[in-house]
């Protein structure tokens, strides 16, 4: 009988008493590092034991730790997925620039560069909408800056992650921790390397040492990289597609010197347009940006499409020339409603999928990371239909 593989897109509800652990660690001199504690490491190790064997019961073949071991650094509150490597990486120091009331910062025709989140065109168009967002506290205090040279610091983080995932997997099962991408790490602020590129590669040195950890403990890597949707909308005025296409292609050059000589089959690339529940109407077309991101060696590509800003885009994969080993790791169930996806409706994205590649090159998986974005029991309800809706689309292969 034919099967289909399920995953998630990292992130999954942690715990009460985990989010109450993590509340009451102490930051280091730096400001921004938070302490470890053993009591603090086992209840971390239990609550990854807890969460594998919740997805199991949802039928997610692929299973990942929930990113628990990334911590939430407060103040800066930028979500684990990306804050969680300014506490594995030398080199940065907390500043009290406001990263959301910066002065926005031009881009020039041919030379694109970010400007300040609160420069975002979407928040232009919906200032209401981001004005409450602010009041509920998506906001920073403080924010870290590339004072130094980037070197990794986070060997014990980064073994402690792998020794809790390894711990629940079963024989022959397959794990995966996320990690973040160079494109997305050197987003912060570079008062140290003489140009953006410099500091690029910076980071993709030194996180590819996490990479490799990763994968030579036989686990599969998931890059984090919405850099290269999301900062379309950080970019004013509006880059033409061109200008912003060689503007990701430096990104992707930059992720692949950080891979190279990995597995490629263990190396995943997760590519979404942010998380963040906001109107999204200034998104880049997956059109205009699948060329580049194709030419990411990885083995396989992660990516939002039950969102409904961007479903429609499911033919795009169709029209391009997608690499013959290349797998495809569509989002079937988002975390951008509260309305769970019927498993008909899961099946039917899933088989749009398998007409293009084929279903054994097809692993189903959620748009981004459910944590935070909605109730926690409506993200185990979205896995419960992710793995009904697989089966289903197997059962019809």
């Amino acid at each position: 009988m034919t099967e289909i593989s399920t995953t998630t897109a990292g992130s999954l509800p942690r715990t009460p008493s985990l989010i109450e652990a993590n509340r009451a660690r102490s930051f280091a001199d730096d400001g921004f590092t938070l302490q470890s504690a053993p009591e603090f490491d086992e209840l971390t190790g239990q609550a990854v034991s807890d969460v594998v064997a919740r997805q199991r019961e949802a039928g997610i073949t692929q299973v990942g730790d929930g990113e628990f071991g990334k911590a939430m650094s407060n103040p800066v509150d930028y979500g684990a997925w990306w804050s969680y490597s300014f506490q594995r990486a030398a080199g940065l120091s907390l500043t009290e620039v406001n990263a959301f009331n910066e002065p926005p910062v031009r881009s020039e025709p041919g030379n694109v560069r970010l400007t300040s989140f609160l420069d975002r065109r979407d928040r232009q168009r919906f200032p209401a909408v981001y004005a409450d967002a602010v009041e509920a506290g998506a906001t920073a205090t403080a924010f870290p800056t590339t004072t130094g040279p980037i070197s990794y610091r986070g060997q014990e983080a980064v073994a402690s992650d792998i020794a809790h995932l390894k711990a629940t997997l079963r024989e022959g099962e397959q794990g995966f921790l996320t990690a973040i991408a160079p494109g997305s790490a050197s987003r912060v602020r570079n008062e140290y390397y003489a140009t953006d590129e410099e500091h690029l590669f910076a980071w993709a040195d030194a996180l590819r040492e996490e990479y490799r950890a990763i994968t030579d403990a036989g686990l599969i890597v998931q890059l984090d990289d919405p850099s290269l949707a999301e900062n379309f909308d950080q970019i004013n005025p509006e880059p033409s597609i061109p200008d912003y296409q060689a503007f990701i292609r430096l990104r992707v050059e930059a992720l692949n010197h950080a891979i190279a000589g990995l597995p490629k089959e263990l190396v995943r690339l997760h590519l979404c347009w942010g998380s963040w529940h906001g109107p999204h109407t200034t998104d880049v077309a997956l059109a205009d940006i699948l060329p580049v991101v194709l030419g990411a060696n990885v083995g396989s590509i992660s990516f939002e499409a039950g969102n409904v800003r961007h479903e429609h885009e499911s033919g795009v994969w169709g029209d391009a020339a997608v690499p013959d080993d290349l797998v495809l790791v569509p989002g079937v169930v988002s975390h951008a409603t509260n309305v769970v996806e019927h498993p008909e409706l899961v099946a039917q994205r899933i088989e749009r999928f398998a007409s293009i590649v084929g279903t054994d090159r097809v692993v189903a998986s959620t748009d981004c990371g459910l944590g935070g974005r909605i109730h926690p029991d409506l993200a185990w309800a979205k896995l419960a239909t992710l793995g009904q809706g697989a089966r289903i689309a197997a059962a019809r292969a």
